[in-house]
């Protein structure tokens, strides 16, 4: 029987930055995955690192956000200089543009809602928008400036992750699905896998959405499937430096040239097809910010499966089973709080004390509380 100091469930980035934190830490660290690690939510992600809440559900995630978009320069560093892996990591900002409605009011409450939760928002006229994003629509009537904004190719990201992990001695079990957690009295004494138990000191269910399909931790984790739908785009006559969003999309741009455009929202369960009504959507609203767009090569179109919970915030920290933690229904949030939610993990592992307050993100508040969190009931943010 394989024995471990840590086991994780889920390959993403979310479990590979746990993975390489824990080994780091010097503990005897094993990941599994159903399939090839990093080929769900953590491929299909813009990669966008803002700790701006994009609904009032998710104002009480600020602190985690606010610390994990700190922590993004030395862990890109840190996985970079071990890997030798560029991540795409673009320090650059966010402008947001306003371009329908009461545009004057809408700026002013937003310019202070940023204020007033300590976040950097600068007004900007259309003129002065346009100066740092020429590409914008000369539609723009205003636009807000988001300076310590970044962004990331995800992708590249989760793979330095993974392979930082393995550099570090952690075990990567790719095509290995956790089945139940394996328990002895009152402990979790690790997994059950398809032909077998592997047994550790800590199990973590990062598994996304997949997390509530791992018997005994359904009770833990009511997560389920929110799909996003996304396009990569490529034209020699547009050029942005910074993420651009507006009411109906947000555009990202990469070090290749790429300009990412996304992203839907549906509550259809495990469907991950891209659809025309979905494509029609983000084509209306990136050619009405950019309208250069056009006449850009469509070069990829993808759907990936966020996780979403009741409450649309994540399940962070340990349970009344001893030795069960979990880290997973980050939603809309995953790039941007990996580095936070692995070191927080990592703390409560090797002290049994985190250094940003995790309890509000409890799993055990779903039993505490039990709430209906079939995905028909919840409608799209």
């Amino acid at each position: 029987m394989k024995r471990y100091d840590a086991v994780i469930v889920g390959g993403g980035l979310i479990g590979a930055s746990i993975a390489f934190e824990l080994a780091q830490a010097g503990l005897h660290v094993a990941l599994f995955d159903a399939q090839q690690p990093g080929r769900e939510a953590s491929w299909a992600s813009a990669g966008i690192i803002s700790a701006a809440p994009e609904t009032p559900s998710t104002i009480p995630l600020l602190p985690l956000s606010r610390a994990s978009a700190a922590l993004y320069p030395a862990f890109v560093k840190t996985l970079q200089e071990l890997t030798g892996r560029e991540v795409g990591y673009r320090p650059y900002g966010t402008l947001e543009a306003l371009l329908t409605g009461d545009v004057r009011e809408e700026l002013s409450t937003l310019i202070a809602v940023h204020h007033g939760l300590g976040l950097k928002a600068e007004a900007l006229s259309a003129a002065e928008a346009r100066k740092l994003e020429p590409s914008l629509s000369e539609h723009t009537e205003a636009a807000i400036l988001r300076p310590d904004e970044a962004s990331v190719d995800n992708r590249a990201l989760t793979q330095a992750a993974l392979d930082a992990a393995k550099h570090q001695g952690a075990e990567i079990y790719a095509g290995n699905a956790a089945k139940a957690l394996w328990h002895g009295g009152s402990r979790c004494k690790g997994l059950t896998l398809a032909n077998e138990n592997v047994e550790a000191q800590w199990t973590i269910i990062a598994a996304g959405c997949f997390s509530a399909a791992i018997a005994g931790c359904e009770r833990y984790a009511p997560v389920f499937p929110a799909k996003g739908q996304m396009v990569s785009l490529r034209t020699d006559a547009v050029s942005i430096k910074r993420t651009l969003w507006s009411e109906n999309i947000y555009l990202v741009p990469r070090n290749d040239g790429r300009i990412l455009a996304g992203s839907t929202t549906e509550h259809v369960g495990f469907d991950r097809h891209v659809t025309p009504g979905g494509l029609k959507k983000i084509f209306a609203a990136a050619i009405e910010l950019v309208p250069a767009l056009e006449s850009a090569h469509v070069e990829e179109t993808w759907a990936g499966l966020r996780p979403d919970s009741p409450d649309h915030l994540p399940l962070l920290g340990s349970t009344d089973v001893a030795g069960l933690l979990f880290a997973t229904g980050h939603f809309r949030s995953g790039v941007l709080l990996a580095p936070l939610t692995a070191k927080l993990v990592r703390e409560w592992v090797t002290t049994h004390t985190v250094s940003v307050d995790w309890e509000r993100f409890s799993p055990m508040r779903f039993l505490e509380a039990p709430k209906a969190h079939s995905a028909s009931s919840h409608e799209p943010d």
